[in-house]
């Protein structure tokens, strides 16, 4: 048997809602950079399966990022995950921003 050679001095732990915040985040991030390629391979043809990809993604954004404010203010919790949660919710809804500009101004 292996002894333990650290000493834990907390019992804090991470939240589970900053944890699907951040999951929730990784999952728009990709879809719309996946959304973004497939669009760019069919040569800007507006299919409506990808608006509706980059429609979810928002949803997933907004879901996410309201998820990692409410874990970043529980007490005696760890932050990444809910730091993380936030920072790839807001590039989520920066990308969908941007997708929306282009599409308006850029045709």
């Amino acid at each position: 048997m292996g002894r333990r050679t650290g000493y834990i001095f907390t019992n804090k732990t991470y939240s589970k809602k900053s944890i699907m915040s951040a999951v929730l985040g990784i999952i728009a991030v990709a879809a719309l950079i996946i959304d973004v390629y497939l669009s760019f391979q069919a040569s800007g043809a507006e299919i409506a399966a990808y608006g509706g990809v980059c429609f979810l993604a928002m949803l997933y954004a907004l879901l996410g990022a309201g998820l990692g404010i409410v874990s970043k203010m529980e007490k005696d919790r760890f932050y990444l995950f809910a730091n993380l949660g936030i920072v790839l919710n807001l590039i989520a809804l920066v990308m969908v921003s941007l997708i929306l500009y282009a599409g308006a101004f850029f045709d």
